[in-house]
């Protein structure tokens, strides 16, 4: 059941996909809001951190200031991997895109500016195409 740590075959076979969507980053006072189905929670002692449909936060009269775009490396990266997060973030800064990193327990996932989410993807598609 483990990942993948070898970072050249993690590049090489991120096939990143674009998840349909648009979603926000949002904040809730100690339990998720009716009728919201969060795709990432963050405990914080400030709150608890909800990455959402953006439709769903409107719904619910939740505040945000971020849309994003959210992309999910397919490739099964193990936990204790070292440098995918680096390598991929260092890619998109390079183009000039910001990127938010969630780890899973199979997959990463970036939230990146949802006007600039397709770009992205080519970019994380020419970093996998150099790394195979």
């Amino acid at each position: 059941m483990s990942g993948e740590t070898e970072l050249r075959v993690l590049l090489g076979g991120m096939r990143p996909a674009l998840n349909p969507g648009r979603y926000v980053f949002t904040v809730a006072e100690g339990v998720v809001p009716a009728g919201v189905t969060p795709v990432v929670t963050v405990a914080e002692r400030e709150g608890l951190t909800l990455v959402v449909p953006q439709a769903e936060a409107d719904a619910a009269a939740l505040a945000y200031d971020y849309v994003a775009g959210w992309i999910t490396l397919r490739v099964h990266s193990a936990l204790d991997a070292v440098g995918l997060t680096a390598a991929v973030s260092r890619a998109l800064a390079d183009a000039g895109l910001s990127c938010n990193v969630v780890a899973g327990f199979h997959h990463d996932h970036l939230f990146v500016p949802h006007e600039r989410a397709e770009q992205a993807l080519d970019v994380l598609r020419r970093l996998a195409d150099a790394s195979a």
